[in-house]
This record gives structure tokens, C-alpha cells and sequence, in this order.
């Protein structure tokens, strides 16, 4: 799916050309890479993320499960 979306972006991609290149290539890699790589949290991940090709790889619903499991208690 994440391929799919870089395809259909790509034709469009404007400024954020440059993010769907580097996805590509993070994507056409090694997956064992791409494991590492979606996980870490510095600023070129970061940024990155903002043009995520994996948009629609999950239902609405596993997505809100995984933020409930993320969430902050209140203080």
C-alpha cells in the first residue's frame, strides 16, 4: 500500500517531492531498514513522517487503538 500511495502522489508531489523520493527508497530497501527506520525519532524522521506513505494502512479503528494505548494519564 505504502508503494501505491507514492505512485499516486508522485504526479502532485510539489515541495514534498523530495519526502516521497526518500520514502521510496526507504520503501524499495531492505525491510528489515524500514523497520528501523519508521521507529526512530529524530528530526529527518519527523519530517518524514509528515508525507507518511502508510496513510490508509490501517482502519480508522486500529489506528484509535494504538493512540489509546499511547495516551497520557491525566494529572
Amino acid at each position: 500500500m505504502a508503494a501505491e500511495n507514492l505512485d499516486r502522489w508522485q504526479a502532485g508531489a510539489g515541495r514534498s517531492a523530495i519526502y516521497l523520493k526518500t520514502w521510496r527508497e526507504i520503501v524499495d530497501g531492505p525491510f528489515e531498514e524500514l523497520l528501523r527506520l519508521i521507529v526512530v525519532d529524530d528530526e529527518r524522521m519527523t519530517a518524514l513522517r509528515q508525507a507518511s506513505p502508510f496513510a490508509g494502512v490501517l482502519v480508522p479503528k486500529e489506528r484509535w487503538a494504538i493512540y489509546r494505548q499511547f495516551e497520557r494519564p491525566q494529572v
